[in-house]
């Protein structure tokens, strides 16, 4: 079992680098919360009955545990401004856009940020629904007023930051 938790987790990763990247202000906060998010998961992980795939299970215990981990926080002063000024990648490191619309994601309440993740995951509506406990049709209705708060609040902030 401990082998087979191991193998998925290695395979679906990326979905934890997310969600630290997304909820952790720092490099040290995000290796706290990565090591966080993987006990938890394979403390979880007898729990798992694959009635999901791994990676829809593995985001559920990841947003929950990045939540609670990002509720006992007490530093969120800083929170904003540190991280837009760290590049997600180098191919980013100068995109003011990009920073804009990613300081416009980190503005949205937790569960609003969940849901924008998923979505630019790919994840379609009907598992986005199953990992946030909501229906596809209430998933779509908060992907499609979410487009155009962040349209509208990343140009804010773009004219207010860089223009």
């Amino acid at each position: 079992m401990e082998a087979t938790f191991e193998e998925l987790f290695t395979q679906h990763k990326k979905i934890v680098f997310k969600i630290c990247h997304l909820y952790a202000d720092s490099e040290a906060d995000r290796e706290d919360m990565f090591q966080e998010i993987a006990l938890q998961a394979y403390k979880s992980f007898q729990g798992f009955k694959g009635q999901s795939q791994f990676s829809t299970w593995l985001y559920r215990v990841a947003l929950n545990t990045a939540i609670t981990w990002f509720k006992k926080e007490k530093k969120r002063s800083e929170a904003l401004t540190q991280y837009a000024q760290e590049p997600a990648d180098e191919t980013t490191n100068n995109n003011q856009q990009f920073q804009a619309m990613y300081l416009a994601i980190n503005e949205l309440n937790k569960i609003d940020k969940a849901l924008v993740t998923l979505y630019l995951d790919g994840i379609d509506y009907k598992e986005i629904g199953e990992i946030l406990g909501i229906t596809a049709n209430n998933v779509a209705v908060k992907i499609n007023r979410l487009k155009i708060k962040l349209k509208e609040d990343a140009q804010r902030i773009y004219s207010s930051k860089f223009g």
